[in-house]
């Protein structure tokens, strides 16, 4: 484990052997499990469970009662709302064993996911997806989609800062009302206008990229 400016909470427990970054902080009452991988910056809430093998990337927030089951990685910038939780077995039985047969959950960068959601093992958040509280995700979501609901199914579009994008009807382009950040769609797959123009049938455009977004 890397001590550097890491804060842990007396209450709580680490692990050995572990891995976490400088910056972070593990507040009252969490555990964080052997063979664990949390990054730079992040922020562990209270009565947190981080499962043996979890990785998770830099500046990723963990609100309080969240359970991060082996199997799950979460990538950097990841928002998990209070009271959300990670599955990693589809058929569970309390008396069948079945570690061998854990499913990976992946959280790409910038996701954000609400209070009180589940998120059913083997599926992929997008990029910068927003997952509405309560939501039950049950396949997965792509990139920039706002979800909600139970089973979660697209409802509109967000931006990387967070805010809703207003796409015309059908396929078009739109831009942030808060970034200015601009974005492509076509079918259920959005995308930076620069991505889109890098892309072989992409769109020619700019895209107002944060100071993060260029040194990616």
């Amino acid at each position: 484990m890397d001590s550097r400016d890491v804060f842990i909470h007396e209450s709580s427990y680490v692990d050995q052997p572990s891995t976490i970054g400088p910056g972070s902080k593990i507040w009252h009452f969490s555990h964080v499990m052997k063979n664990s991988r949390i990054g730079a910056g992040c922020n562990i809430g209270q009565n947190v469970v981080i499962s043996p093998d979890v990785v998770i990337g830099d500046n990723v927030k963990i609100q309080n009662n969240v359970s991060v089951y082996t199997g799950c990685i979460l990538e950097d910038d990841v928002f998990c709302g209070p009271s959300m939780v990670f599955t990693n077995v589809i058929n569970p039985r309390s008396h069948v064993a079945r570690k061998d047969e854990y499913r990976q959950t992946l959280v790409r960068r910038g996701a954000s996911i609400g209070a009180n959601c589940t998120v059913v093992c083997g599926t992929t958040i997008g990029r910068y997806a927003f997952v509405g509280a309560g939501a039950v995700v049950t396949k997965d979501i792509p990139d920039y989609a706002l979800v909600y609901g139970n089973p979660a199914r697209i409802h509109g579009w967000m931006c990387a800062c967070g805010v809703a994008l207003r796409f015309p009807p059908g396929d078009g382009t739109a831009s942030c009302a808060a970034c200015g950040g601009a974005y492509e769609k076509s079918g259920n797959s959005v995308k930076p206008l620069a991505e889109a123009a890098a892309s072989p049938a992409g769109a020619t455009g700019a895209h107002h990229a944060t100071a993060k977004e260029k040194r990616q």
